[in-house]
């Protein structure tokens, strides 16, 4: 998924709970993880005098983005980045959907990752999965999938960001807020796959 924070700024409203997590590790990709954290977020959207949701500029670029995405892949990318492209276009959908359909108060979640390139090749683009365990049993509760095409030059820190509707698991609501709903998730970084500018490809086995 790409970046959809200039969609969201339009609803944003305020941070409600956020976890940090300072956590430097390094990974088999070259890939240093020096940061990762979760919030949730309050949204909103104005109503149409007339009834109907109008689509911004911001919400059109967006779509168009996606669809571009969607195209690209089918020409050149494999089956998975096909699928990949398409899940994320239709998470971006979902949101809009979601917004567009309530008009009380919602919450969004911004999932961040701070990391550095310890490879001495550029990257081009980085695929990551941001999961959740049970802390009592250790069993995996939630598991959000990102792709992240940014360019990050060896030895440079970059963060990546998202705000999707998603929570990070079933326990944790998207209508209200808890703020002790965190307290039995632990969490973690998976590096899944890094391209790098020169063509080379990096893939988690």
């Amino acid at each position: 998924m790409k970046n959809v924070a200039v969609l969201l700024l339009l609803f944003f409203a305020g941070t409600s709970v956020a976890a940090q997590v300072n956590v430097p590790t390094a990974d088999p990709s070259g890939i240093s993880v020096l940061k990762f954290s979760w919030s949730k977020e309050r949204i909103g959207w104005e109503q149409d005098p007339f009834g109907g949701p109008i689509e911004s500029f911001d919400e059109m670029r967006v779509r168009a983005r996606n669809e571009k995405r969607v195209a690209d892949a089918k020409k050149g990318g494999s089956g998975a980045e096909v699928s990949r492209a398409e899940r994320d276009a239709k998470t971006d959908e979902a949101l809009v959907a979601t917004i567009h359909k309530n008009g009380t108060t919602r919450y969004v979640f911004v999932y961040k990752l701070l990391l550095q390139n310890s490879d001495p090749r550029s990257i081009k683009s980085i695929d990551w999965d941001y999961v959740f365990y049970d802390r009592s049993t250790g069993e995996e509760v939630g598991r959000r999938q990102f792709t992240s095409d940014a360019k990050i030059a060896p030895g440079k820190t970059k963060e990546l960001k998202f705000f999707i509707p998603t929570p990070p698991a079933k326990t944790i609501s998207i209508t209200s807020l808890n703020k002790r709903e965190r307290e039995g998730l632990s969490e973690a970084i998976v590096i899944a796959r890094v391209e790098y500018v020169d063509g080379s490809l990096w893939k988690l086995q």
